[in-house]
């Protein structure tokens, strides 16, 4: 359905232009989150290539659900988290 872009560095490695990270949804004061993977170089809501989970602050403890199968996959194909993720996916 999507083709995968990607970019050389200067040492000729394969780098992804691909994040794992947040897409913002909800109300105002309501806020929750879907855990996407779009290009980087574009806004945050975007359309993204896939959909791995959700993320929800409102709750106590905060809900997290991530499908680890699709984000090991793309993180083995070069993807790069976002710090907000890495740090949710620490938490969890």
């Amino acid at each position: 359905m999507f083709e995968t872009v990607s970019i050389l560095n200067k040492q000729g490695d394969n780098i992804m232009a691909v994040m794992i990270r947040l897409k913002k949804m909800g109300t105002k004061g309501k806020p929750h989150f879907k855990i996407i993977v779009c290009d980087k170089r574009r806004s945050r809501n975007t359309r993204a290539i896939e959909e791995l989970g959700f993320y929800d602050p409102s709750k106590n403890p905060a809900l997290v659900k991530i499908n680890k199968e699709r984000a090991d996959y793309w993180l083995g194909v070069g993807a790069q988290m976002s710090d907000t993720i890495k740090s949710i996916v620490k938490k969890a």
